[in-house]
């Protein structure tokens, strides 16, 4: 499905790969059904299904602004990463055409992290070779998470970065950058540490209107309710759960637009307080 919004004279479309329902509890340890009860009434029907799941989309973002396009994380590709269960056939590219993006008009891949759902079409195989997908971007990659990872032992969550990042670098196509870089006059990154070392999310300002690209600061809306519920994934849990309750408390009841990196659609929404409580609210 897809889905785009206007930020002042930027535009942001989504290019979708997958969407996959993943038990609650599975995603998120906390989400246990007693922990969510409070929650069904705004989360349903779009963020949690009858049977309980989360629906987890991956999708890439790309973004339209002082006449560049900017493509927000690249999914999983062409990879298989079986200790994660993913792997297989990919539409994204198919779907980036249809929504009438040529690769070889993107003008910046940025990251917003490195683990392997959101650098999979960095690079694509070409003769038995792992070769950039997008040949006239430049690569933006925050250089704390490039250093943190690629001084890595076990991977991990990286678990594709010399497929698709490392032949990146060796390209001479990546820009190593720090987690405030500006890209254009209404695109920055913005430093959301914890899931990741370096990770960053991405904020869009144009006319005075303003959105949030979230990368994986959140998985889920119901961790802006529930702002301490972290994931196995997270480099530094504790860390994750600051930089969500400081986005709050600069976010809320602001109209800042939140467009959520593995929210399923409707995908964007608001940061509101309703009774008392801060909670997402789907646009």
């Amino acid at each position: 499905m897809e889905l785009s919004w206007k930020v002042g004279h930027a535009r942001v479309t989504r290019i979708p790969e997958t969407c996959t329902p993943v038990p609650a509890a599975g995603l998120l340890p906390d989400a246990t059904p007693q922990a969510l009860a409070p929650h069904l009434e705004w989360l349903a029907p779009h963020f949690i299904d009858a049977d309980g799941n989360f629906p987890l989309s991956v999708h890439g973002l790309l973004v339209e602004s002082c006449g560049k396009r900017i493509l927000v994380d690249t999914c999983i590709g062409e990879h298989s990463v079986p200790e994660f269960g993913v792997g297989g056939d990919s539409p994204f590219l198919a779907n980036l055409e249809a929504a009438g993006f040529d690769r070889r008009a993107i003008d910046v891949v940025l990251c917003t992290h490195l683990h392997f759902d959101h650098v999979g079409w960095n690079t694509m195989r070409v003769g038995g070779r792992w070769l950039p997908t997008f040949p006239n971007a430049r690569y933006l990659f925050a250089r704390v998470e490039w250093e943190h990872w690629s001084a890595q032992q076990e991977l991990g969550y990286a678990a594709t970065l010399n497929q698709t990042v490392r032949p990146i670098v060796e390209a001479g196509l990546a820009e190593l950058v720090e987690t405030d870089f500006a890209i254009t006059g209404e695109v920055r990154l913005e430093p959301t540490p914890g899931h990741t070392p370096g990770h960053v999310a991405v904020r869009i300002e144009s006319e005075g209107e303003a959105a949030l690209i979230t990368g994986d600061l959140t998985h889920h809306p119901v961790q802006w309710a529930e702002p301490d519920w972290g994931m196995d994934a997270d480099t530094d849990r504790r860390r994750a759960a600051q930089t969500r309750r400081e986005l709050l408390a600069r976010h809320a009841d602001t109209g800042l637009l939140v467009i959520g990196t593995h929210y399923p659609p409707p995908t964007a929404g608001r940061l509101v307080t309703v009774a008392g409580r801060r909670r997402f609210v789907a646009r």
